[in-house]
């Protein structure tokens, strides 16, 4: 990371004019402070342009989820300084706790409006920067269908790990979908290696539109995707989305100038009441899957070329 370059920090809530003078006049700056709003927070700790996130986990929305935050940007924490926490063991205690709990959310860094005030705390919103992209780096390189560009099946995991630990200490409904494609192995040994990653690489771009930004899609191999959906309010929240990523994933895809149609089959498992821990949410949700049975004539493999031309895809 070019150390003359601007830092784009968004601070929620948004820092005090103290703190900001500081970090300004501090070895490490120049840094730009995104003006963060209430009204529009969940939109904002989403744009791309943003550098670091610098966030009171108190202040946030419920529907926001830390882990997935943290997968996507680098994250620093504010808890609360000395004064704020308390004196004594069991304060220190609880400091300590939350601080761990932070890091393994995924946040780079954990500081406090004291420490953000000193001549070093603009060098670690930096270094927080570099080592979540040395880790983002290290993760690709590891842990990504290349074909795709979505995490595989062992990062997905973690990743779940990750917000099921957050979900202990703040409890919310949840729901992974897995998406069984019939017959992809033989589509794509008939597409050849070039085609059958178009294939799936567009098909991953379908289900990834078609949810927030929050929610996380996995590769699981060649022929099962995963679709984690980081919160829901009701049940009909799981079927909306489901036939919203089934209608899509069977809609033709024109691949070399050819339809190709897909048979697809999705399986359910919600937390906590199929289960709280990771391993077991996915597979109630691929046994759920193989238990599906295709309905209706969506699944011909030969559609009509009027259909597939109509496939804007990337």
């Amino acid at each position: 990371m070019d150390v003359s370059s601007t830092l784009r920090i968004l601070s929620w809530p948004p820092l005090p004019a103290a703190v900001r003078d500081a970090l300004d006049a501090g070895p490490a700056a120049p840094f730009e402070h995104v003006e963060a709003s209430a009204a529009e927070l969940e939109e904002q700790l989403n744009w791309t342009d943003i550098d670091l996130l610098l966030l009171d986990t108190d202040q946030l929305p419920d529907t926001v989820s830390l882990p997935a935050l943290a997968l996507r940007r680098p994250v620093v924490l504010q808890l609360e300084d000395g004064a704020a926490r308390g004196e004594g063991q069991a304060a220190e205690r609880g400091y300590v706790t939350r601080w761990i709990a932070a890091v393994e959310a995924g946040v780079q860094d954990v500081v406090s409006l004291e420490e953000l005030q000193s001549a070093s705390a603009g060098l670690r919103l930096r270094a927080a920067v570099v080592r979540h992209q040395i880790c983002e780096q290290s993760q690709h390189a590891h842990s990504t269908d290349l074909a795709t560009g979505l995490p595989h099946q062992q990062q997905f995991l973690e990743h779940m790990h990750h917000l099921l630990a957050l979900r202990e200490r703040e409890p919310a409904p949840m729901a992974l979908l897995v998406l069984a494609v019939d017959g992809l192995a033989t589509t794509l040994e008939r597409l050849g290696a070039d085609g059958g990653a178009v294939l799936r690489r567009k098909l991953a771009v379908r289900l990834r539109s078609g949810l927030r930004a929050s929610d996380v899609v996995a590769a699981l191999g060649d022929d099962n995707f995963a679709v984690l959906l980081s919160w829901i309010d009701s049940a009909s929240d799981v079927d909306g989305v489901v036939v919203k990523l089934m209608a899509s994933a069977r809609r033709p895809f024109l691949i070399s100038g050819q339809p190709v149609s897909l048979a697809v089959r999705v399986g359910v498992a919600r937390y906590p009441e199929d289960g709280e821990l990771a391993d077991v949410l996915l597979s109630k949700a691929m046994r759920s899957a193989a238990r599906q049975v295709e309905q209706g004539d969506l699944f011909a493999r030969h559609a009509q070329a009027g259909v597939a031309a109509n496939d804007d895809d990337i």
